[in-house]
């Protein structure tokens, strides 16, 4: 039946996207002084929301539209906006003359400006090649921050997406671990993390995690699109976190941007970037250097980031872009905490030779093509080359009675340990090809948009386990020969491959309602290929058998994800928006085939699936509020988890039905037009940002499980926070409080003192944090600085079953920034 109904779905809009468009409107946009164009400037289609940049010649088109009255806004930096009606098909060609701003504006007109004329909070039902109709959909706009960006610090960064539940790790910003509705945050492998509209994370199926992040320094916006997303990006229940670089300048041949930042704990930052136009050729590059030492012994880290980007423009309708990053970091982890070592003392290591190490290569090649002003072509090759090591102690496997985090790492006269170290070591060499087409046309004398892409992704991993050396330095050899009956080792291949069919549509009912139906067809192919020691061991510890045993497995598998969604205008900016969409997780090798000292994986393991529905009501109040409130409900079968065997054994493996639904709510409130004050260099808003959730596990053959509470889902996720600018001077005020979270499905309690699972199981408490920011501008000079967890509250929020633990990771002190920027 469902098969059918999609099939019905795909043939449908394959049939429809043979009609063609009715009337275009083309315009240029020029200085009204100089009578030249203006190249950076962009037009506002009211009646649709449809924002477009013009070309290099100032020239735009907007195809697809029927006969009638339209309004357009142009907008452009250091110009003075101009509204323009025009009647088609009377006025198919038209000029727009913008006159220049005659005084120098502060940083809080021109944020105010831009504001003021488009709500850039959410992304446009259609931009570029994809399709955001009726998604819940959120941009976090770096340009109108005022935070911590030389550490990526995601609490401010994220302030105004509303129920994500963040990790924090002490390393700068080096890694993003965010999650929300119920997903693990762990470095946010529950969306689909992309850079500029490609995949960036190790492996989409086999180990979808996130290792590298790219500087918030270097960001225009991020785009975030829940679960709905599973349609066009892929299958995870997440959604989508799409990462925007700055673009060129298209005024200059050559900028230069240098940022130097210094902070609490030996922080220093240096990102320095160069941008340009030079005819039809333009780019963006940076470099950025940072390290640090850390708030707890045995923290320091040091990383490199390079980004290049490279535009060719090889005519007005074609145009090519070439992309690579390059990222390594290294970073030494001081281990987790039990409870009774958190209060007593959150600064506390007892692990000095624990290692991280990370080497990401990233390319992408872009073609862009416009056929028509109604039709477009993307596509995307991209590929990663990375390896990731993670060497240390996490107890002694022998001794799996004793709890891993306090066990004593015993040390020589000699300097070096008795126990060799544990090391995992995984390369992802994957390439994928993404090409995406959006025609616009009308059916039936109403406007509709249709997408069709694919994408085939091809992975060849690998991942190792085993013993490495006894020092304390960051040495990534294994020592396999010295070593021969060390429990942890593992030595696989893992050959993944996907094909992707995806199509959507948006339907214009009239002028209000829009539907928009959309299909995913799904062939995965998963493979682990490789073996692993079988050691068995006597009381005392010591091997009585080693076994290698080989472990092949493929799994196949195809399927259909089905989805709509819908929204429907209520006059002014105001609109109700309506989705439902089938997610799902492949199991990932991580899942199948990593020994670790807290738990074990049961070798039946197997994929999860479900649903993601929103319903919500957002727009903007006159200049005086901007908001979105939405109920959501997610469905997730077959989830994964840990939980108790009949021998009192950890075991990852598939828990049950979980159920999870709640409220989101987000109020941006603009005080100064509430009191009135008419003043274009004054700004005073107010932003809450608050998610109230609940769960459960309704269905789950084991035992004590259903009817418990889903882990890491707060109860009340609430940010709420006041900036306030005058002329050049911004500042902000935050302050953040996350309640209470389980980290096991059977919601247990803290263990005692001398039980083995202490600091690894257990609630989150909640906490509460204050953060302080200003940032002022002089010119090509810029100032930021502030204080971050400004009450100097003591909390935790997450409890590591592996690296970087396993136990409590404490959360940083109270820590000050400060950034100088120079801008030639």
């Amino acid at each position: 039946m469902i098969k059918s109904l999609a099939c019905s779905i795909l043939g449908l809009l394959l049939s429809t996207a043979q009609l063609a468009a009715q009337y275009t409107l083309s315009g240029v946009v020029k200085d009204g002084d100089t009578n030249t164009p203006i190249r950076n400037a962009e037009v506002f289609l009211t009646s649709t929301g449809e924002v477009l940049k013009v070309d290099k010649q100032g020239k735009f088109k907007l195809g697809g539209l029927s006969e009638g009255e339209y309004e357009i806004i142009a907008f452009s930096f250091e110009y003075q906006t101009l509204t323009s009606h025009v009647r088609l098909p009377e006025n198919s060609t038209i000029e727009i003359n913008m006159e220049p701003l005659v005084t120098e504006l502060s940083e809080v007109v021109i944020r105010q400006q831009r504001d003021e004329l488009f709500n850039l909070k959410r992304l446009q039902p259609v931009e570029g090649t994809a399709i955001y109709a009726g998604k819940k959909t959120e941009v976090v706009l770096i340009d109108q921050l005022v935070g911590s960006m030389a550490t990526n610090n995601a609490r401010q960064i994220y302030s105004q997406v509303v129920g994500l539940n963040i990790y924090e790790n002490a390393d700068a910003g080096l890694q993003l671990n965010i999650g929300g509705r119920g997903l693990d945050p762990n470095r946010t492998a529950n969306f689909n993390t992309r850079q500029n509209g490609y995949d960036i994370s190790a492996d989409v199926l086999g180990y979808p995690e996130s290792y590298y992040t790219p500087p918030a320094e270097a960001l225009r916006e991020i785009q975030v699109v829940r679960g709905a997303a599973s349609l066009q990006y892929g299958t995870q229940f997440g959604g989508l976190v799409n990462f925007k670089m700055k673009q060129p300048v298209e005024d200059k041949k050559i900028e230069l941007t240098s940022r130097q930042s210094v902070g609490s704990f030996g922080l220093f930052s240096s990102f320095n970037s160069l941008s340009g136009t030079v005819g039809d050729f333009s780019y963006y590059t940076y470099y950025q250097y940072k390290q640090g030492d850390g708030f707890r012994p045995n923290s320091q880290f040091d990383a490199h980031n390079f980004f290049g980007q490279f535009n060719y423009a090889i005519s007005d309708q074609t145009s090519v872009t070439a992309e690579t990053t390059y990222m390594n970091y290294l970073a030494q982890q001081p281990g987790g905490l039990t409870d009774p070592l958190f209060s007593e003392d959150p600064t506390f290591s007892n692990r000095d030779r624990n290692w991280f190490e990370v080497d990401w290569l990233l390319y992408n090649l872009k073609l862009e093509h416009q056929f028509s002003p109604m039709t477009e072509l993307s596509i995307n090759f991209f590929g990663l080359n990375a390896e990731r090591n993670a060497l240390g102690f996490r107890g002694n496997p022998a001794e799996l009675n004793d709890n891993p985090i306090t066990q004593v790492d015993e040390q020589l006269s000699d300097g070096t340990y008795v126990h060799p170290r544990d090391l995992i070591s995984g390369e992802f060499q994957n390439w994928g090809v993404e090409p995406r087409l959006l025609h616009r046309y009308k059916m039936a004398s109403k406007d509709a948009v249709l997408l069709l892409g694919a994408k085939y992704y091809h992975a060849n991993n690998t991942g190792i386990q085993g013993p490495a050396s006894t020092g304390t330095d960051a040495d990534f050899n294994f020592r396999f020969d010295q070593y021969p009956d060390y429990l942890n080792q593992a030595d696989f291949i893992f050959p993944n491959r996907n094909l992707a069919l995806f199509g959507e549509h948006i339907f214009f009912v009239n002028d209000r309602l829009t539907i928009t139906p959309g299909v995913r067809f799904e062939y995965i192919k998963t493979e682990s290929e490789g073996t692993y020691q079988d050691v068995n061991t006597n009381l005392a510890g010591n091997p009585i058998s080693n076994e290698t045993v080989t472990d092949n497995r493929t799994l196949d598998r195809n399927f259909l994800l089905l989805g709509i969604g819908g929204s429907y205008g209520l006059g002014g900016n105001t609109e109700l928006y309506a989705n439902i969409s089938e997610n799902y997780r492949s199991v990932t090798f991580s899942d199948i085939r990593v020994v670790n000292p807290t738990f074990i994986i049961d070798p039946d393991i197997s994929d999860e699936s479900g649903y993601t529905a929103d319903l919500g009501i957002r727009g903007k109040w006159k200049n005086t509020f901007s908001y979105d409130i939405s109920a959501f409900a997610l469905l997730y079968d077959n989830r994964i988890g840990i939980i108790l065997d009949d021998r009192a054994n950890r075991v990852r493996k598939n828990i049950g039905k979980a159920f999870i639904r709640g409220v989101e709510t987000f109020i941006d409130w603009n005080l100064l037009s509430t009191l009135k004050v008419d003043n274009p260099h004054l700004r005073l808003n107010w932003f809450v940002n608050a998610a109230f959730t609940t769960s459960e596990y309704i269905e789950s053959e084991e035992n004590n499980v259903k009817g418990k509470e889903v882990e890491f889902i707060p109860a009340v996720n609430l940010k709420t926070g006041l900036q306030f600018g005058y002329r050049n001077l911004m500042t902000s005020l935050q302050f953040t409080h996350i309640g209470e979270q389980f980290t096991d499905v059977e919601n247990s309690s803290i263990p005692g003192p001398g039980d083995n699972r202490n600091g690894i199981i257990g609630e989150i408490p909640s906490y509460r944090i204050m953060d302080f920011s200003l940032s002022y501008s002089y010119r090509r000079f810029q100032l930021e600085t502030g204080i971050n967890n400004l009450l100097d509250a003591n909390y935790f929020t997450r409890r590591a079953t592996g690296y970087p633990g396993p136990g409590i990771i404490p959360s940083e002190p109270r820590n000050y920034y400060l950034t100088l920027q120079v801008k030639i």
